[in-house]
């Protein structure tokens, strides 16, 4: 039978990340390193069996070569033996029953191997049954008092916050923190809880208010940690509240996961490992995977640093132009929201006489008197859009992406158009598709920008890697249209 979820919790507690230490070890590199010490417990044990047996019988060594083959062939049995049985996974490391009869189980698997390798190979008479009984023993020996001490060790570091895993805010109920649904993460999944947000449980409209405002206290301080996903720690049985939750947090783009709640523990208690099973049920996924930001990413590197290689003459006679036209910066900076609405300074070629980046700015209008004479050719060609290279460069944007808009225009319009904020779920770009569908430059109209929110919000929706180098090439074709540049 195998440990309860809430025996794990209260024998490691992990303390809030604030408290954490500077030296640790990521989640992801607690198997690897167990299993690699595993591994050179039997190979050692396989030379030290060989050597101790003959040092007793005849007063030597002897060769050592054979036993150390014995202690590889030894190691790669076990090591599927115990990557069948997930004695590897960090649940698994911290939990007292089973686990010490299932690496002896795994220890007499790893010996028949070993024995029907000599059989097979005819080399029986190479090494003897004493050294094998001696490696036998010196192995099991090892592998469970290195089990004892690598299980008290993660106990503690998992306590201390010594193991860094994907970075999470948590939003529950106190019901459900007191009966510890958020403090299992990291030994449960590799979850790091960076902070913890109450939700009131109550079901009046003021109650309704204060929950909504709770979700997006949770978001902010999930963009403010660098958080990787949003946990909830909810009762499984309020539909209601589950529902309300989860239409609020598809703002967001970080995926989000429902922990067990209190009334599943004593399910859970009688509850065997599945193999790569989580308890955590996803109810939201990122809009890209793993794979696919990588990917973007890597697209948007070689494309930035190609065109910032290849243009940088242009840009610096551009900004000289700028200089001597006008008084002034040659470089504007704005803040703009980008992924997750997290703020960041946008770097545009100064194209008016004002540079205005406060709560309430004047969109560029046809024939603008603040429009320099150099500022409207930049604009028309979109050549004022070039600095933003360095934007993608340091991880702000990307090249293809939503527009970003300024902050006021973005409070401004989040209140008159519907899943406006959806564009945050991913980074903002250079060009987009919307760009490309010829909804390039100013919005006069609200209904302007409500078609722009819907050619990117079906970028979002439909990405692929083609479909970012298709609306490269289309932009190039862009630019010699007519358009709202002015």
């Amino acid at each position: 039978m195998m440990v309860a979820v809430s025996d794990i919790l209260h024998s490691a507690a992990p303390t809030p990340r604030a408290q954490r230490q500077r030296l640790g070890i990521a989640f992801s590199a607690v198997e690897p390193v167990v299993a690699t010490v595993d591994a050179l417990i039997i190979g050692a044990a396989g030379v030290l069996g060989g050597s101790l047996y003959h040092l007793a019988v005849a007063g030597q060594a002897g060769e050592l070569m054979p036993y150390a083959g014995l202690g590889l062939i030894g190691s790669l049995a076990y090591a599927l033996a115990a990557n069948r049985f997930e004695l590897y996974r960090l649940q698994r490391l911290v939990q007292r029953d089973r686990d010490y009869s299932q690496i002896a189980a795994c220890w007499l698997w790893s010996m028949l191997v070993i024995s029907i390798a000599l059989f097979l190979m005819k080399r029986g008479e190479d090494v003897s049954r004493g050294s094998v009984l001696c490696f036998a023993g010196i192995g099991i020996v090892a592998l469970l008092s290195w089990r004892a001490v690598v299980r008290q060790w993660l106990l503690r570091a998992v306590a201390r916050g010594a193991i860094h895993g994907r970075r999470v805010v948590v939003l529950g109920t106190d019901e459900e923190f007191a009966a510890g649904g958020s403090r299992n993460l990291m030994i449960l999944g590799g979850l790091d809880v960076v902070g913890r947000v109450v939700l009131p449980q109550t079901g009046d409209a003021a109650g309704r208010q204060r929950q909504a405002a709770a979700v997006k206290q949770a978001m902010r301080h999930a963009r403010k940690a660098h958080a990787e996903a949003i946990v909830l720690a909810l009762p499984w049985g309020d539909s209601a509240l589950l529902e309300f939750v989860r239409e609020r947090l598809r703002a967001t783009p970080l995926p989000v996961r429902l922990l067990p709640d209190s009334s599943m523990q004593s399910i859970l208690r009688h509850r065997n490992w599945g193999t790569h099973q989580s308890l955590l049920v996803e109810i939201q996924r990122a809009p890209l995977s793993t794979s696919e930001q990588a990917s973007k990413r890597i697209l948007d590197i070689a494309v930035a640093s190609v065109a910032l290689t290849a243009l940088m003459p242009l840009m610096l006679a551009v900004a000289a132009l700028i200089r001597l036209q006008s008084r002034g910066p040659a470089i504007f900076r704005q803040r703009r929201n980008g992924f997750n609405g997290k703020e960041f300074v946008i770097y545009k070629f100064r194209t008016m006489t004002v540079m205005e980046d406060g709560p309430a700015l004047v969109q560029a209008r046809r024939s603008d008197n603040r429009v320099t004479r150099i500022g409207r050719i930049l604009r028309q060609t979109s050549i004022d859009e070039l600095p933003q290279l360095f934007n993608v460069l340091r991880g702000d944007m990307s090249i293809v992406g939503p527009r970003p808009h300024a902050l006021a225009h973005d409070d401004e319009y989040s209140r008159l158009i519907a899943n406006y904020a959806f564009r945050h779920h991913v980074k903002p770009g250079i060009t987009g598709w919307a760009q490309v569908h010829g909804y390039r430059g100013g919005t006069p109209r609200l209904e302007q920008m409500a078609k722009r929110i819907e050619l990117d919000l079906w970028y979002i929706n439909n990405w692929s890697l083609a479909l970012d180098l298709q609306i490269l090439a289309r932009t190039a074709f862009e630019l010699f249209r007519s358009h709202n540049a002015y």
